[in-house]
This record gives structure tokens, sequence and C-alpha cells, in this order.
């Protein structure tokens, strides 16, 4: 974890030289990036925003971009450039279409950039910002899971700063006493279990997009919320937390806590429990880190913990949900491995979605994915970023004929 001393912050998080942040926003429209405005433009004169982007959403860009008074909008989809340019024209926001535009609008000088798009996609734009050396709010799972020692490494060379948006993450973060690390036993990530987690094996496996898609405490967007419901998100962040904190991958433990009000813990070996606790909303760790090394308000709702009487925790099932042991396993495999894990799982969501797979689907295709690339090519070594490219592009490739061939 990169997270270093607070630069041109001084104590309470307020900026030394008394300037507005200079914040550029990844991934605008969804939901980490809305949640982000929101908190912007409740602040405005805290935050100056460099630059906005989104895929294809134009015309919800450009409501964003004009209320938080960005200079620059950028959509990926060059078809959408249009639309853009239309709904901003006598705006004085300029504007950007293509994938090399959002790699520029990530590297524009900027105190913070929050890297929020969903997907590999991301992973170009938020190297990017790292090699500006700036302070990373890292939302996209993606840059850990697929390419997780190259990024580490890219962030120390640059002296980039991480700090990490994840609730879980974000929640070990505030919990984890760095000058103390050596003396952890474990951390503790939570799992709200997903809209299954009472379900028989048998009742999971003719689920529709649609009750998958219903999540019981958080407001996501569609693949986060399937990987929620397979808990492979949660085996994503097992592998995340590997790369953001100095800690072994046995040291990571998982437990299933459905009030989704303890979003982490950390274990000392004098037997102290340290959580972090407050109600699912993501602007809470989103404003830890906007304001980090201090602190700032947020709508949030307070937790009461009188009316909410009891807090509970259980073990996660192993035979339901094996989508953890096998996020373990392509962790001891290695980076190859953990980035075939993500490409799968990606498309896989898309065809359950989709109807064209079933909801169990999702994770014995990846295991078989898994299977197969170990059997053939293995998992070597990730030297660069094309590496990372092409063990996602063999995986999809194979996830997409097995899902073909129905099975």
């Amino acid at each position: 974890m990169t997270a270093q001393d607070g630069h041109d912050q001084a104590p309470g998080g307020a900026r030394a030289d008394a300037r507005p942040m200079r914040l550029t926003v990844l991934g605008a429209t969804g939901s980490i990036g809305t949640s982000t405005l929101d908190l912007v433009a409740r602040d405005p004169e805290r935050f100056e925003v460099v630059a906005v982007t989104a895929n294809a959403r134009a015309e919800d860009l450009a409501r964003l971009a004009i209320r938080v008074r960005a200079r620059h909008a950028v959509v990926a989809d060059p078809a959408a450039h249009g639309a853009l340019k239309a709904a901003l024209a006598g705006s004085g926001i300029t504007t950007a279409a293509g994938a090399r535009a959002i790699c520029e609008a990530a590297a524009l000088p900027a105190d913070m950039v929050v890297a929020a798009i969903v997907g590999a996609a991301g992973l170009g734009p938020t190297l990017a910002a790292v090699g500006q050396g700036t302070t990373i709010a890292l939302a996209n799972k993606e840059c850990l899971v697929c390419a997780g020692d190259l990024f580490m490494r890219a962030a120390r060379e640059a002296s980039a700063t991480i700090l990490p948006v994840d609730s879980e993450h974000n929640a070990v973060f505030q919990v984890l006493e760095r000058d103390n690390v050596e003396q952890v036993e474990k951390l503790i990530l939570t799992a709200s279990g997903g809209p299954f987690r009472t379900f028989a094996l048998e009742e999971m496996r003719g689920v529709t997009p649609d009750q998958a898609l219903r999540h019981p405490n958080w407001s996501m967007g569609a693949r986060i919320s399937i990987d929620s419901a397979t808990m492979m998100n949660k085996g994503f962040e097992i592998i995340e937390a590997r790369h953001l904190f100095p800690l072994r991958a046995d040291q990571i433990d998982v437990l299933v806590h459905p009030q989704s009000v303890v979003h982490g813990m950390v274990q000392y070996r004098d037997g102290s429990l340290l959580a972090q606790m407050g109600a699912p909303d993501m602007r809470t760790p989103i404003a830890h880190c906007l304001a980090w090394p201090g602190r700032m308000g947020t709508p949030a709702q307070r937790l009461d913990l009188a009316a909410l009487g009891t807090l509970t925790f259980e073990a996660p099932d192993p035979v339901r949900f094996p989508a953890l042991r096998l996020a373990r396993e392509a962790l001891a495999a290695g980076t190859a491995a953990t980035a075939a894990l993500n490409a799968v799982d990606e498309v896989m969501v898309k065809a359950f979605l989709a109807r064209r797979a079933g909801f169990l689907d999702i994770v014995t295709t990846a295991e078989q994915v898994l299977e197969r690339m170990a059997g053939t090519t293995g998992f070597g070594e990730m030297t660069c970023i094309d590496d990372v490219f092409a063990v996602d592009e063999t995986a999809r490739r194979l996830a997409g004929e097995i899902a073909g061939n129905g099975s």
C-alpha cells in the first residue's frame, strides 16, 4: 500500500496552500463516480474538477460536468462525442472522445484522480494517472486483480499514493496501525452474503438476473451486484487486499455479515479486534479518501446502534459459494491467473445478464478456464501490461467457447 505522508496537505485535511483540490473523476456516470460528484457538489469551494469521463452516457456526463463546473469531459465511445458536444455547447467545457482521450484526461495535472471505470477498460487510464505521481482514489478492482504486481510497482516508481475506495479495504485502511503492521494477526473483510445467502444450492441453480441484481443492502452497478451474489466480488477483494496491505494471503479472512454495518476489521496479536463501522453508503469511504488524512462531512446516515440491536456474523459456505476458494487458488497461482479469473467473470456475468448462461455457470466456467490455461500454457510471470491483455484475451476466448457450448 502506498498511502504515504499527506503531500501538500496540512493536518486536518486542509490544503497547505488553501487552494481547492484539483480532482479528476474517471467513470463519472457510474455509482462511485456519481457519489463522488455528489460530495463535490455539496462542497464546491473545496474542489476544482479538472476532468470527468464516461463510456458512452453523453447526456448524463454533460449534466454532471455542468453541475460540478468541470473543465473537460471525455467519452470513450467516439459515437457519443456528438451528443456530448451538443449537450455542452456554450458551457465552456471542452470535450474529447476515444480510449486515448480517456488516458490523456487521466494524465492531466490533478491532486487526486478517482479511478472508477468499471472493468479491465479502467486499467490503462488508471496507470496513466499513476504515472503522474498523483494520489489515486482506487475504485477499479481490475487494476489490482489483473495487474496487481505491475500496478503497485508503477505506483512505487512514480511515488503515487494509492487510497482504497472500496468500503472493505477503506475500512481496513482506517483501522490498520501501519507502524504496528508486524503485530497484525489477520484482517477480516465482511460480506453481506448477497441476495442468495440463505438459498440452497439447487435454488441458486435457477435464479434470474432480476433476482441477482436485487442486492439487500447496497445500490451498485450490474456487474458488481452479480459478483456480490456469487461472492466472486469478495474473492477479488481478497486478491486486492493482498496487494494493498503488507500481509500474507493466509492473514486475509472473510466473514458474512448480513447487516453491512461492520465493513472491515483488523485483529492484533494482543487480542484486540479493531473494526470500522458505518451505514452502507459509499459516500463515507469516498469522503475518507477525498479528505485524507483529514475528514469531511457527508450526508450519510449515522448509525443508531440501539435501534440496530443485533449484528450477526457467520462463516461463508464454501459449497454454495466456491468463488472464494477459486479466487484464493488464482492468487496462489499468480497475477496471470487472477487476470484470467477476472476476464472469465466479466464474460460470464454478461452472458448471465443476457440469459445465455445460468447463475452457477459463472463460477464453474471460470474454474474450467483456469484449469485449461494452467494445463496448456501455464501461468507465467507478467512483465508488462501487454502480458495482462494477452492473458485477458485468451481467457475471454476460452470462456466464450465453453459458454457457447452450453457448459
